[in-house]
């Protein structure tokens, strides 16, 4: 799925792209593997190509850009300047410069950790913004393991001491590798919304630490057969290592290894490229005050005129809420029949009449067991 975004007065169509195949193992697309997860800018009438920024180099995490990229205007350095903006699983956003591509906050190419896998060739180095900060954590110790319970906490523990853990970009490994942010974000297909007069950018993100590994293709079918861990098989097709990869939970009460909140709502300040606030979005949970808040959305945000931004999309808590733009408190929610991982949408049907609401409440088969529905669900204020 990509969702491009088209500049009509530049000519210009700004294209998110996905990984290179395969996900996991790249000894066999040598390189930085340009342009797989980047935002391309094409001219609107030929197609050609007119610039392209990389935001992970030889990707081996399923950290795509998923996100629809967002054009904005900034106020920088005392001029207006027409940007691009682009997040994707790391939980990191680039802001760049939409006519040439150049980033407006710095980039940094810094190093980052090796493979130690035969046959495999990692990036030496990735880019790392200088501003905005990123929204999600992106590492996770053994010590800081969470747990509901001291039980599941040393479960937890067991499991992170277990793994290759060397912050950001730990690339996949034989033993199994962390993954902070994991493969459903950071920033995930939900994309973000942007409130011009106070020049913010809501976004809605995933804090869900996992486990990945190679398995040596010979050996493949003997771990598929054993799956002892509950986890994601694939055989990476044309490879000689299949992968796997499972969410970190703790088995008794099924929450996740890493401290919550597991799911956030964040509004960053786009002229300064700082966070003003960040607060826990839905529950793993509803009703039970002992679960902490915060669960994994997607579902995108909007922003109205009047100052509120409306999301749904939080699993297992199928809720519409309501916040305050300025300060991100929660004045108003809604219980929908079933989650909605849909972006909401509003609208007048004239000129002075109702203002409606409107939502598509789904449900989430095979991220969760919610029941399915095709319904929409529309309000209004009476």
């Amino acid at each position: 799925m990509v969702v491009m975004v088209a500049d009509q007065e530049r000519d210009l169509v700004f294209v998110p792209t996905g990984s290179a195949s395969p996900d996991y193992y790249g000894g066999l697309r040598p390189g930085d593997d340009k342009w797989a997860d980047s935002v391309v800018a094409l001219r609107g009438k030929t197609g050609e190509f007119v610039w392209g920024f990389q935001l992970v180099h030889h990707d081996l995490w399923d950290y795509d850009s998923a996100s629809p990229p967002l054009l904005a205007t900034l106020q920088h350095e005392g001029k207006n300047v027409p940007v691009v903006i682009q997040g994707n699983k790391t939980g990191f956003l680039y802001v760049l410069n939409r006519d040439t591509g150049v980033p407006v906050f710095p980039v940094e190419e810094r190093p980052v950790p090796q493979t130690d896998v035969p046959g495999e060739m990692t990036s030496r180095t990735q880019p790392f913004p200088s501003a905005p900060p990123a929204v999600v954590p992106q590492k996770l110790s053994a010590a800081d393991a969470w747990g509901i319970t001291p039980e599941d906490r040393e479960v937890c523990r067991k499991q992170l001491t277990s793994l290759r853990n060397d912050g950001l970009f730990t690339p996949p490994s034989l033993q199994g590798s962390l993954s902070v942010p994991g493969n459903v974000g950071g920033m995930n297909w939900s994309g973000y919304a942007y409130d011009p007069q106070h020049s913010l950018l809501v976004v809605n993100t995933n804090n869900l630490p996992s486990k990945m590994g190679l398995i040596p293709a010979d050996k493949y079918w003997d771990e598929v057969d054993k799956n002892t861990q509950d986890a994601e098989y694939t055989q990476q097709s044309g490879g000689p290592y299949g992968i796997f990869r499972t969410f970190l939970f703790a088995k008794a009460h099924h929450l996740p290894c890493g401290p919550p909140p597991w799911g956030t709502l964040t509004a960053v300040d786009m002229a300064a490229g700082t966070i003003r606030w960040q607060v826990p979005l839905g529950s793993l949970a509803p009703g039970n005050p002992a679960v902490p808040l915060g669960a994994p959305s997607l579902g995108g945000p909007i922003v109205t005129a009047g100052g509120l931004v409306f999301i749904a999309g939080t699993l297992i808590d199928p809720s519409l809420r309501a916040f305050d733009v300025e300060t991100g408190k929660e004045i108003w929610k809604a219980q929908l029949p079933t989650s909605g991982g849909a972006t909401p949408m509003t609208y007048q049907t004239r000129i002075g009449g109702k203002q409606f609401l409107v939502i598509a409440a789904g449900g989430h088969r095979g991220v969760t067991e919610e029941p399915q529905k095709d319904l929409i669900v529309a309000f209004t204020l009476p």
